[in-house]
């Protein structure tokens, strides 16, 4: 083999090694795409109810998914439940952090669920007063999209859940907006839900951010209480989960 062959070899598998490894480095160095979570309870037959929310509908801090009031008042009704829901999402925050192709109004949408329950506005919060017309468009948007593709679908939506005994004075204007929201499509409305685990610091999980199995018994049971104001309570002979007080 004559020099310059030699020579031209070197260069070849030098770019190559540094292509590889860079590629590599760029892989390693991805943020982390957050969990969509998982499918819920399913009940053959049942009506499907998907939920377009966040880590307090996603059961973060449960000690198993079974425990998340979503699942928790899907079982006792029978439902199908689909729940997308993501860690930190906002109507505007963290929504760059979803796969191409994955945002939740679409997934939701396509499950054409029998009912829909909208939990969102917690980590909007945060983003609050800075943003504060960009939360109030996509409110609108994300409602109006939901409506305009499930014009037969019963939706529920639910004033945004809180985490601590403080209240930012943004918390009431976001959930103003989503009541607003949630009036103009002819939706189901649950008030109150900020204040539900107010004041119980032992219903929360050690990070002090989600509750815990006793703070999600607490949500099933309070969510519960609405549904059946709604006519959606749980069928006679099934008992609501206890709740430790």
């Amino acid at each position: 083999m004559n020099a310059r062959r030699t020579t031209l070899i070197v260069v070849v598998l030098t770019v190559l090694a540094i292509f590889l490894g860079g590629t590599i480095i760029a892989m390693s160095t991805t943020p982390h795409e957050p969990d969509a979570g998982p499918t819920g309870n399913t009940a053959p037959g049942g009506p499907v109810v998907a939920f377009y929310g966040d880590s307090y509908t996603l059961g973060t801090g449960a000690s198993d998914p079974s425990k998340r009031w979503s699942t928790v008042i899907s079982a006792e009704r029978g439902w199908n439940e689909v729940n997308p829901s993501v860690n930190g999402l906002g109507f505007v925050n963290n929504r760059d952090r979803l796969p191409e192709g994955g945002d939740l109004v679409e997934q939701v949408i396509a499950a054409k669920p029998d009912i829909l329950f909208i939990t969102m506005g917690l980590n909007d919060n945060f983003s609050m007063p800075e943003r504060a017309d960009d939360i109030e468009a996509a409110i609108h948007r994300d409602f109006t999209t939901i409506r305009n593709n499930l014009p037969r679908t019963r939706i529920i939506v639910v004033e945004p859940f809180w985490y601590t005994d403080d209240r930012p004075q943004s918390l009431d204007t976001i959930s103003g907006w989503v009541e607003r929201e949630g009036r103009a499509i002819g939706a189901d409305l649950v008030p109150g839900a900020s204040h539900w685990i107010e004041g119980h610091p032992e219903w929360m999980a050690s990070d002090g951010l989600h509750p815990n199995d006793d703070g999600y018994a607490q949500i099933a049971r309070r969510m519960d209480e609405e549904l059946s104001r709604l006519g959606l309570g749980v069928p006679s002979g099934t008992a609501a989960p206890p709740v430790s007080r």
